[in-house]
């Protein structure tokens, strides 16, 4: 069975697992472990960002990471957009529909709290999977991060381009 549920005491840890497995995959050097205690968790706990947690037979197989940009978030790219600022499932469980429906719930609670445009930045590799989701390379660019912006236009129908 496949659960998405909002990140909590319990899959804390599991969290920090994937979230350091995803950064490995990246190449990134930066100390996973001083990221998540030092910004991500006390951001998901001031409320600036979301994050969700899947599980896939009983196991943690993946998190999406999520806000609606506003002036109170240091990171504010696009102000009133929602924003998937991560998104990771573990590389068994790819091309199984899973990355789809995690951003799909996280899209549905950012329309809820009233985004009606989504962007991301997504490292290249990447790019086809929000492609293939309704997300269109625009004419911005994140100097920052060194990438170009994509952004889908409505979350009114839903994941993927497919009406709800």
């Amino acid at each position: 069975m496949i659960k998405v549920s909002p990140l909590n005491d319990l899959s804390e840890e599991n969290f920090k697992k994937l979230f350091a497995d995803y950064y490995a995959e990246l190449g990134c050097d930066d100390d996973c472990k001083h990221l998540t205690d030092e910004y991500i968790l006390p951001d998901l706990l001031a409320g600036l960002i979301k994050i969700d947690i899947l599980q896939d037979g009983g196991e943690y197989a993946g998190f999406v990471i999520y806000q609606t940009d506003g002036i109170e978030n240091d990171w504010n790219f696009k102000e009133g957009f929602g924003d998937i600022r991560e998104i990771y499932v573990v590389p068994s469980r790819r091309r199984l529909g899973l990355g789809r429906f995690l951003l799909y719930t996280a899209e549905m609670k950012l329309r809820e709290d009233g985004a009606k445009q989504c962007y991301c930045l997504p490292y290249e590799a990447a790019v086809p999977f929000f492609t293939a989701c309704g997300y269109k390379k625009t004419e911005g660019y994140n100097d920052e991060l060194d990438c170009p912006v994509f952004i889908k236009e409505s979350l009114i129908n839903g994941c993927c381009g497919k009406k709800t």
